[in-house]
């Protein structure tokens, strides 16, 4: 069953009067993961599709939405998984990949059939991120070991943190899509701070490791008109192209980044000193 979503995207002045709840409304996305369904958001930032699937009780077929008008979901797109639960398969036109959890697999435009399952009994939880593709690459698993890892931050500012670059130009070859996965480090709630926009992408945060009865609160708008969404564990976060994304947790925790647009290079960003923001 797949439960399918469509978000228009949002000038930054409209977005200055929003309320709370308008604000929730718009961007966040609070049940990612429905058991034995594929939740699909289509995004018009860059036309990126954020989702997660849950196969607790058979195995799912990632299968097209009507907003797509596509024969199949890989037509005219390239797709990014990481699984954050258990150990689980993803199967593309009948070639197996086992991801544990924190593993990667980048899948190419063209590809057909895509099967989501479990197995020894584990319980996988795939969150994926889909944009448009011109181009077919090949199928590519990325375990955390083959990542572009970077450090980051300093424990004394409470942002220290291990940037793992899993889908990025420098590790594979993407039309457009770009993800990663960032884990701060015991002590460090901050992400993303000192922060950024950049106005050729767009970005999406999903929250997750988060300690229960803990929360976050991520914050987007314009740097000179900033606002902020309070999340809980497995719940993600839309950021516009215009707008910065960082957050602040009442513990530690970890985010997987994705971003589409026309630019790849990762070091494109336009930085925000931390005592300019408002």
């Amino acid at each position: 069953m797949i439960n399918s979503e469509f978000r228009y995207a949002h000038h930054p002045n409209d977005v200055k009067k929003y309320t709370t709840e308008e604000l929730r409304e718009h961007f966040l996305i609070p049940d990612i993961f429905i058991e034995d369904q594929v939740k699909l958001v289509y995004s018009m930032y860059d036309r990126l599709i954020i989702g997660g699937i849950y196969p607790a009780n058979h195995a799912i077929t990632l299968e097209p939405t009507t907003d797509l008008k596509a024969d199949f979901f890989l037509e005219r797109r390239e797709l990014g998984i990481i699984n954050v639960g258990g150990k689980g398969k993803v199967t593309v036109d009948r070639t197996e990949y086992e991801l544990n959890n924190k593993e990667a697999l980048y899948i190419g435009k063209g590809n057909k059939e895509i099967v989501f399952d479990k197995l020894n009994n584990e319980q996988p939880l795939f969150y994926i991120n889909s944009a448009p593709a011109h181009h077919s690459y090949p199928t590519k698993k990325i375990t955390k070991n083959e990542a572009e890892i970077v450090e980051l931050g300093d424990s004394k500012y409470a942002n220290k943190r291990t940037i793992n670059k899993l889908i990025v130009n420098s590790v594979l070859e993407t039309c457009q899509l770009q993800m990663g996965m960032t884990e701060l480090h015991p002590g460090s709630v901050w992400n993303t701070m000192p922060a950024h926009t950049h106005e050729r992408r767009m970005e999406a945060y999903f929250y997750f490791d988060l300690e229960q009865g803990q929360s976050i609160s991520h914050f987007m708008g314009q740097p000179n008109e900033t606002r902020h969404i309070f999340l809980q564990n497995n719940q993600t976060v839309i950021s516009p192209e215009w707008s910065i994304h960082s957050g602040v947790g009442t513990s530690n925790y970890t985010f997987i980044w994705g971003m589409a647009g026309e630019n790849m290079d990762y070091s494109d960003m336009d930085g925000v000193n931390t005592d300019e923001l408002k």
